[in-house]
């Protein structure tokens, strides 16, 4: 199957999988068809790079970030990328005369694991998006709607994230069962290329963003539904950017 075929089957597997219509088991069983797939598609590009690297080049791409829950998307979508191998930048601003901050994740990395990054986190923050707009405190819980969409999302995310890193590994593993080690010494030097790439960019280095969560019950209801998300381990060609719902 062609790179094309592969990622027009992978997105059509994550469509079914945002479909707000769709039972949470429905969700679950697309996502993990999807992860194995992008998975999959994942170490074919690496290896045919490293006996070819006119086929997958080192390149910057940028998602912008802006709304409601802007810094939550963007936790989102920096840990998405270093789940595939991608080396992100965090970085925010504030615009002059706007109480709001924009959010910017700078990609460094492999052309075909950037655009996994950006759509997975095109996937997720619409799947994301559906749950949030369902997500409410129970009535005995001291606290906001906005505070506990926030924990939610976290909990989304660092769950969703972790299957992100158990489907790759999956497939790491399948494929060294073919091709012994030469596998992981091309995934580290891939890791290692787009980690210099990023660090050339910004010599000054920007911390990953990792907010202090407590393990409220938002969280774990947005755990929960990390867990039945779709993330389409290898879906490529959307670009990023869709909005959370306020």
């Amino acid at each position: 199957m062609s790179n094309e075929a592969t990622l027009a089957k992978i997105r059509a597997i994550l469509a079914k999988a945002e479909d707000p219509g769709v039972t949470p088991e429905e969700s679950e069983a697309y996502f993990g068809k999807a992860a194995e797939l992008m998975g999959k598609y994942g170490i074919e590009r690496a290896m045919l790079a490293a006996s070819d690297p006119t086929t997958d080049k080192v390149i910057q791409r940028t998602i912008v970030i802006e709304g409601s829950y802007a810094s939550e998307r963007r936790l989102l979508a920096g840990l998405i990328a270093k789940a595939v191998s991608v080396e992100p930048i965090l970085s925010q601003m504030r615009k002059r005369g706007e109480k709001r901050f924009t959010y910017t994740v700078e990609l460094y990395g492999f052309e075909s694991d950037i655009e996994r990054a950006e759509m997975l986190y095109a996937s997720l923050s619409l799947q994301a998006s559906n749950g949030l707009r369902a997500t409410r405190p129970e009535w005995w819980e001291s606290t906001t709607l906005a505070t506990h969409r926030k924990a939610w999302l976290r909990g989304f995310t660092y769950t969703v994230v972790q299957r992100i890193k158990d489907a790759e590994a999956r497939a790491k593993g399948e494929a060294e069962a073919v091709h012994g080690t030469s596998v992981a010494l091309v995934l580290a030097d891939r890791a290692a290329i787009a980690k210099r790439a990023a660090d050339e960019a910004n010599p000054s280095g920007v911390g990953e963003y990792k907010p202090r969560t407590r393990r409220t019950s938002a969280f774990e209801e947005g755990s929960a539904a990390g867990r039945r998300a779709d993330i389409g381990a290898k879906r490529v060609g959307t670009r990023a950017g869709r909005s959370i719902a306020a």
